[in-house]
């Protein structure tokens, strides 16, 4: 899917005309996206095991396409601060040790995101990079299928600090401030892991979650 989205970040490139230029346009722009959310999960570190977990269990977590809202505050031609506004849901599954059991059910994610980017104006296309802070903020966490039958009652995702890497492209249609949206991020970000029997915890976990987030879309700018 990474090959596919550089792909598409050049053929639009080659279709953009400079008879699209936006650079008289208002300082804010909106953006629709629908965007791929491809973590990893991995578990870096067992800090508590009392249920005797498997050597070398190991965890991923699930993709999901989400859709967003991306808000981005022009300072100059050449620079902006950007904010998305999105929801999404991930399972996390064991792959070796215990593989294709559910360990952690439903967990839904807030990533918070700001980021500065820098705009090149190549005539029509406006390839940018940026980079930012991210937080990411659980809302809710079930515990998996496979962890109730051991007596776990609890599941709980640490909210996160992490920084985030960006590239993209705007493609202006018109000049009335309409166009389309590609964009990449990589984010860098873990969580820690917990499982409670009870009042008592039976297994913390420390995990990469590491996602690629890849957004396609529309745009208005005003």
């Amino acid at each position: 899917m990474k090959r596919l989205f550089a792909a598409m970040l050049v053929g639009t490139a080659v279709m953009a005309t400079p008879a699209a230029a936006q650079d008289d346009l208002g300082n804010v722009q909106v953006k629709l996206l629908g965007t791929a959310v491809l973590p990893d999960g991995k578990i870096t570190a067992v800090n508590v095991d009392t249920v005797g977990l498997p050597v070398g269990t190991q965890t991923e977590a699930n993709d999901n396409v989400v859709p967003t809202l991306a808000i981005e505050y022009f300072l100059s031609d050449s620079f902006s601060v950007e904010t998305i506004c999105c929801m999404t849901e991930h399972d996390v599954d064991a792959v070796a040790g215990l593989p294709g059991a559910e360990l952690v059910a439903d967990a839904k994610l807030i990533p918070a995101t700001i980021t500065g980017k820098a705009h090149f104006d190549l005539g029509g296309a406006k390839p940018y990079v940026g980079a930012g802070v991210t937080y990411f903020l659980w809302v809710d966490v079930d515990p998996g299928a496979a962890t109730v039958p051991l007596g776990v009652t609890d599941t709980d995702l640490s909210d996160e600090f992490g920084f985030v890497l960006q590239a993209g492209m705007d493609v202006p249609l018109n000049d009335k401030g309409f166009g389309l949206t590609l964009d990449a991020k990589k984010y860098f970000v873990g969580t820690t892991a917990r499982w409670y029997a009870g009042n008592t915890l039976a297994i913390e976990t420390e995990h990469d979650l590491d996602p690629w987030v890849l957004s396609a879309g529309v745009s208005y700018r005003f």
